[in-house]
């Protein structure tokens, strides 16, 4: 199709001469290819130059008689039609004889040409496509709505009223169209066309999509276009395809796709499938790849796949043979990189079914750094056969093992690995890197989730080193401070997503498992762990706190004691003495005194407007209010005492040093509330700057009021 691409290009430059030279020189052809006709004239119609070459549509019409197929003449006459402004005598003659042609045996063929509009020697833009319209308008057939209601199915037609009533997918009830509106928006649809299908029975073609799914695609491909795998899902996915299914049957019709020689399948998940005209073998689709491609990389993976897809193909000599010289071509590359000279060694393995272990151990003995070696290795097979070279030939496997582990991303590959290590001389090694993950799973936080989603949900199908209790309780308190770690860091996002997921699946299963016969102590440190990730909803604690108090029913008394500390007044004895104090100076001596000046008011006459009997009587309110409020919270106060102040963290009654971004030091006291002095930096534990040290420890850091402070030390008021 070299004239539809440079006719492209000119009209992506807007250069209407030169889009007319080849234009010219294309109408001069003897043999037109039907496709490419079309779609010269579609990318026309839908560019700015379809106004500018309205005058030279009858240029076009010898092409017509060049066609072999009166389909495809009639197609790129309509389309000639949509293009024309003019009304030139000549194509609109050459119009309406086609139409006789067509449908002049129709009885209502001079009424339809009046509905579509022509008159005379007029033909209008889209007559033809119109006039198809109204011939397909009949009860029981199905149109696609170009505006968004979705395929439909005529349902009645009435030429007096000059409109059809039509059913669509995505509106409800039926709806009345003109036939003006129709030209406009409805597209008709044969019976067999996807979308009518997929509307009129979608239950009869998920049937036929379960039992021959590459059929179903073509459908697809052939009414829709090319689409990617994405897009095959749009129009698949619960609409014929449950929800549900979607994953598995998608699967396997795509390896089916990949071995239709009708469907050409794309190299990435962007590009889309498509159908061809004709069908194209695999040996002929892998010759054209060995022709096309020229770095080495594209012609093992070419191998590779073929090798992969139609294994059955190696019998044939031929594509043996062409498979040989294309990888032994590679070989002999003198700049090739190690990653991919051993790539072609492996698939040329199985092409010629010798081994190449002299080659192979060459370019292991040689790897000085296995972590990028496998990095540059790009087939996933490729990949493990490396490692499995890797064991076998050099005795320092182990280390390497371990610093794969570290490093490598995918699954498969850390399976591989672990197993390999999980060995009786290996083992301790293994254990004791593990062991630091625990401690440290800050350093490698994708490589801790992994491993704690295994021993989790593994451990009680098979031996997985350090996954006993003990260390599964370990693991999860490594989870959630891991968790807070990460919350707040964007490039995080993702893993916490993931890790909020596998904590919170089936009903917090993971959870439930391991808090099942778990100390108490350890269901306390969970509790205080989980309420410092802020990924954890307040729902989320609740049923949380539910589960360990399931777990450990004593847990329930301890909170019922906490909330009671929780709502006490804490006070240090000089405070308390303070509250107590001033509660006896207003019972025995304010009131007695706002008494006294009561009666001394009332003595003065006339209540109604006697302003010093009121102001007495309002202070009397006062108070009395301020009485009983301190006298409900001395009920509640406790006095700090040194067993009430956290050996390790900052808690109430500590004297806590803390250190800005900008070097200045500060101490403040926690105490409560009826302590508090702002002047002399003593704080209610209850204020926001406290509350934001509380559960912190040396080293540790908080922000206040947009300002970052790190905790220098902390000491009891008792020491």
């Amino acid at each position: 199709m070299s004239y539809l691409k440079e006719i492209q290009t000119q009209i992506n430059n807007r250069d209407f001469h030169k889009f007319m030279q080849l234009w010219e020189e294309y109408c001069a052809s003897d043999v037109v290819d039907v496709e490419e006709f079309l779609s010269i004239l579609k990318a026309i119609k839908q560019s700015d130059f379809a106004r500018l070459f309205s005058p030279y549509v009858e240029t076009a019409l010898p092409l017509l008689d060049l066609l072999p197929a009166p389909e495809d003449s009639y197609n790129a006459l309509k389309l000639l039609v949509d293009l024309q402004i003019q009304n030139s005598p000549k194509l609109t003659q050459f119009a309406l004889d086609r139409l006789k042609e067509r449908y002049g045996h129709l009885s209502d063929f001079n009424e339809k040409l009046r509905l579509i509009g022509i008159r005379g020697k007029e033909i209008p833009q889209g007559a033809l496509s119109h006039f198809d319209l109204l011939v397909h308008a009949v009860p029981g057939n199905f149109v696609f709505h170009g505006s968004g209601w979705g395929t439909g199915e005529i349902m009645e037609v009435s030429k007096v009223r000059e409109q059809l009533v039509v059913e669509f997918e995505n509106v409800a009830g039926r709806k009345y169209v003109t036939f003006s509106n129709a030209f406009k928006t409805l597209i008709p649809l044969n019976v067999d066309h996807f979308l009518a299908r997929r509307f009129s029975d979608p239950d009869l073609l998920e049937k036929q999509a379960k039992e021959n799914p590459v059929e179903v695609i073509k459908v697809l491909l052939r009414d829709l276009g090319p689409k990617t795998a994405s897009e095959i899902k749009d129009e698949l996915e619960g609409l014929v395809i449950p929800e549900e299914d979607w994953q598995k049957w998608w699967q396997n019709t795509r390896a089916k796709l990949k071995k239709d020689t009708l469907i050409s399948s794309p190299d990435t998940l962007k590009d889309p499938f498509q159908l061809r005209t004709e069908e194209v073998t695999h040996e002929d689709q892998f010759y054209k790849i060995l022709k096309t491609k020229t770095e080495p990389q594209s012609i093992i993976l070419a191998c590779y796949n073929f090798v992969r897809d139609y294994p059955a193909k190696l019998k044939n000599k031929e594509i043996k043979q062409a498979l040989q010289e294309a990888l032994e071509s590679v070989i002999e590359q003198k700049d090739l990189s190690d990653a991919l000279r051993i790539q072609a060694l492996f698939c040329l393995e199985i092409v010629t079914q010798n081994k190449e272990d002299e080659q192979i151990a060459k370019i292991i003995l040689s790897v000085k750094k296995a972590e990028d070696f496998i990095d540059d290795i790009g087939i996933l097979a490729y990949k493990k056969q490396a490692l499995v070279a890797l064991k076998q030939h050099r005795q320092d496997w182990a280390k390497l093992f371990i610093d794969l582990l570290l490093h490598i991303q995918q699954s498969p590959l850390r399976d591989f690995l672990l197993k390999e290590l999980d060995q009786p001389t290996t083992r301790s090694l293994l254990e004791t890197m593990l062991r630091e993950l625990i401690v440290q799973p800050s350093k490698q936080p994708d490589l801790f989730v992994w491993y704690f989603q295994k021993i989790i949900e593994g451990a009680d199908k098979e031996f997985l080193p350090v996954s006993d209790k003990n260390h599964q309780y370990e693991f999860m308190e490594s989870f959630l401070l891991l968790l807070n770690q990460l919350e707040n860091i964007p490039s995080y996002r993702d893993l916490t997503k993931r890790m909020y997921n596998l904590f919170s699946a089936k009903r917090y299963a993971l959870v439930r498992k391991i808090l099942e016969g778990s100390p108490i102590e350890f269901a306390k440190e969970f509790l205080l762990l989980v309420s410092k990730c802020h990924t954890l909803s307040d729902h989320d604690l609740k049923i949380l706190r539910s589960l360990a108090e399931v777990a450990h029913p004593s847990l329930k008394d301890e909170k019922a004691r906490k909330d009671s500390e929780d709502h006490a007044i804490w006070t240090s004895e000089e405070g308390y003495r303070k509250v107590q104090e001033k509660i006896k100076h207003i019972g025995t001596k304010e009131i007695v005194e706002n008494a006294r000046e009561i009666e001394a008011a009332r003595a003065l006459g006339d209540l109604r407007e006697n302003s010093e009997y009121k102001f007495a009587l309002e202070k009397k309110g006062r108070l009395q209010g301020e009485l009983k409020m301190l006298s409900d919270q001395f009920s509640k106060a406790r006095i700090i005492t040194p067993d009430d102040i956290h050996p390790t963290e900052i808690s109430i009654g500590h004297i806590v040093e803390v250190q800005s971004e900008a070097g200045e030091k500060a101490q403040y006291k926690i105490l409560g509330p009826w302590d508090a002095d702002p002047d002399h930096h003593i704080l209610s534990y209850q204020s926001k700057l406290a509350q934001s040290m509380i559960g912190l420890k040396v080293g540790e850091s908080f922000t206040f009021r947009d300002e970052k402070f790190k905790v220098v030390s902390f000491k009891s008021i008792f020491d």
